[in-house]
């Protein structure tokens, strides 16, 4: 059985086509400057790749782009998209309405795009891809939408509420939704798996640094909190992202430089976080050199974002009464060793030691504690692609 899994953007479409029999991926590309000028690569598991520049002036064009690469270019990887079987969708924000995957229907469709004022980066785009979808695919191609915020749905009320006036929760659903959910549910299967425990059985904390952070506390196998918020913005400093920070200070900003809501948004998205501080770049590779240059800034985006990371790590120990294991995982997560370094260090207090020598591996999936620690410490790559072809296939099976 053949899942093909989709991550739109509003001008990009990721993609790949896995099989489930043995879990492998049988080709991966990307769609871009859909609506503009119109873009694919594509490249099969063999190492046969396809390239072509093509119009795309909405998301049905770039369907059927990745139609062709799979099934008649010279890295063709199927005869038919008959041999799929069901396609699975990433979608951003399911706010308190999708408990966790489901088929889309005309009614889930509809709610998703409703839900769109919660992610208008995201959500309207799943919607896009979703419709052209059912256009190049046909109404009897199983679709299932996969949630990035349902693995948070277990938190409970005390941890995802906001201290605002209760009608603002009532009337608009504002409260903490989190992000990265896939994510952290991926590796922290891949945790309890390594182990061979129930994860109910254990208090795990998933670290998925990148560009976009987060971190989840998972105690009796489900979340019970989440550093993102109402939007991803929320939590500690990203690549270009705020994290959290006092409300006064960007109302304090906007009347002193005269800045709208778009203003402001636009800074804590796209003009702040590390590259903000460091005035370098988002990438921490960029940051990292020239701290080592002597960049002061950059040095202190480095600072900063490890130790709000140690603070959020060391508050869900706290809120668990302890931790078993620590994964982390994401283009961070996976490479920086002084950030990992770091963060275990400063938890000799409950025991935890790490491998040093170990530590040095970058992206591969290892155990990075020694035998005497009292926290067994993981580097975990995420396959969210994975986590979606599996749900999407457990939902069409049902």
């Amino acid at each position: 059985m053949k899942i093909f899994v989709v991550n739109a953007g509003s001008s990009s479409l990721k993609y790949q086509l896995i099989d489930m029999e043995n879990e492998q991926v049988l080709c991966k590309g990307l769609c871009e400057r859909i609506g503009v000028t119109g873009a694919i690569s594509h490249k099969a598991a063999d190492g046969r790749t396809y390239s072509a520049e093509t119009a795309m002036p909405t998301h049905s064009e770039a369907f059927e782009a990745v139609v062709y690469a799979m099934t008649k270019s010279d890295a063709k990887v199927i005869d038919s998209f008959d041999e799929v079987s069901a396609i699975g969708h990433r979608i951003v924000q399911g706010g308190s309405i999708f408990k966790g995957s489901c088929l889309i229907t005309p009614k889930a469709l509809q709610d998703i795009d409703d839900l769109g004022a919660l992610a208008p980066l995201h959500n309207p785009a799943h919607v896009l891809a979703i419709k052209a979808c059912i256009k190049t695919f046909g109404e009897e191609k199983p679709q299932v939408a996969v949630f990035d915020t349902s693995f948070h749905q277990t938190m409970p009320s005390k941890a995802y509420m906001f201290a605002l006036p209760y009608k603002y929760y009532e009337q608009y659903g504002v409260r903490k939704y989190g992000a990265h959910g896939t994510s952290h549910w991926f590796v922290s299967d891949r945790v309890a798996a390594i182990e061979g425990k129930d994860k109910k059985d254990l208090k795990i904390i998933t670290c998925h640094l990148g560009n976009g952070c987060s971190i989840t506390a998972i105690k009796d196998g489900v979340c019970i909190d989440t550093s993102m918020g109402f939007t991803p913005l929320d939590g500690f400093m990203m690549g270009t992202r705020t994290g959290t920070l006092d409300p006064s200070a960007l109302t304090f900003i906007a009347e002193k430089e005269n800045l709208s809501p778009a203003d402001i948004n636009r800074i804590c998205n796209k003009e702040s976080g590390v590259l903000g501080v460091s005035g370098v770049s988002n990438d921490n590779r960029d940051v990292a050199a020239a701290a080592e240059k002597g960049n002061e800034r950059a040095q202190l985006a480095i600072d900063m974002q490890r130790y709000q990371i140690l603070k959020f790590v060391g508050s869900y120990i706290a809120a668990m009464n302890g931790v078993d294991a620590i994964a982390f995982t994401g283009g961070i997560g996976e490479n920086d060793a002084e950030l990992r370094e770091y963060v275990c260090e400063n938890l000799a207090y409950i025991g935890a030691e790490m491998d040093k020598e170990k530590n040095k591996v970058r992206g591969e999936e290892i155990k990075i504690s020694t035998d005497n620690s009292k926290v067994n410490i993981y580097i975990i790559p995420t396959n969210e692609e994975l986590a979606i072809a599996r749900d999407t296939l457990a939902i069409i099976s049902e």
